[in-house]
């Protein structure tokens, strides 16, 4: 029997992303009943791609090196500051964002222009603020669930 070689790691946190990322789709498909395929690539929603990969390698890591390694510990702290971001900064410039569009939309119906919009090139680049940008808690939590469930299904080697 054959030991194959393969970065456990690495392929348990894509993979992770991915699942998230597919899941993520198929929810904002059955909610909004249309397929959008920039859901497959884009942040924000449930479950948490970021989270489900952080936390897929945190947990990776632990298996193979141990959780009293220097290597579990610094991916313990990534995992945490990348889900914190999530849920704090990156949420709140979705919010904002929303904000600024809703506010974009109430002008255009009024008739208002800011001063940057006289110009008619700035006009015309005018587009909408990405709105799905951070995490609730709880999307955060189902991405770092699905990160900790795959990194323990996933071999850690694989014999053949």
């Amino acid at each position: 029997m054959i030991k194959l070689q393969y970065n456990y790691v690495m392929l348990t946190a894509v993979l992770s992303w991915f699942a998230a990322q597919v899941i993520k789709t198929i929810i904002n498909a059955i909610r909004y009943k249309k397929f959008n395929p920039e859901r497959l690539i884009g942040s924000g929603g449930m479950p948490s791609s970021h989270s489900s990969l952080v936390c897929s390698a945190t947990v990776a890591v632990c298996r193979m090196c141990g959780e009293g390694s220097v290597e579990f510990a610094l991916m313990f702290i990534l995992a945490m500051i990348v889900m914190y971001d999530a849920m704090g900064v990156r949420r709140a410039a979705g919010l904002h964002a929303h904000e600024i569009n809703r506010m974009n939309k109430i002008f255009a119906i009024k008739g208002i222009t800011t001063l940057d919009e006289e110009d008619e090139s700035v006009r015309k680049k005018k587009k909408e603020l990405k709105e799905y940008l951070g995490h609730t808690p709880f999307e955060v939590l189902g991405g770092a669930l699905l990160g900790i469930i795959i990194a323990f299904i996933m071999p850690m080697e694989i014999n053949v």
